[in-house]
């Protein structure tokens, strides 16, 4: 069984370059303060590296 882990954004994304924004929507999150969760792969980690300023992230048991 994959890894899952929860997405939690946590700054505003108002004022943040276009492609921050983009890379938000990208994972699933669509306003302040939303909970996403989603597979652990190389790919959602590189998008979360490129906001990490702006969500928090945990580990979820599923």
């Amino acid at each position: 069984m994959a890894k899952k882990i929860e997405i939690k954004q946590i700054r505003s994304g108002i004022g943040r370059p276009e492609t921050h924004r983009r890379t938000l929507r990208a994972l699933g999150i669509r306003r302040h303060q939303q909970s996403v969760i989603q597979e652990d792969s190389p790919t959602i980690r590189g998008m979360i590296n490129q906001v990490s300023h702006l969500v928090s992230v945990r580990e979820v048991e599923e």
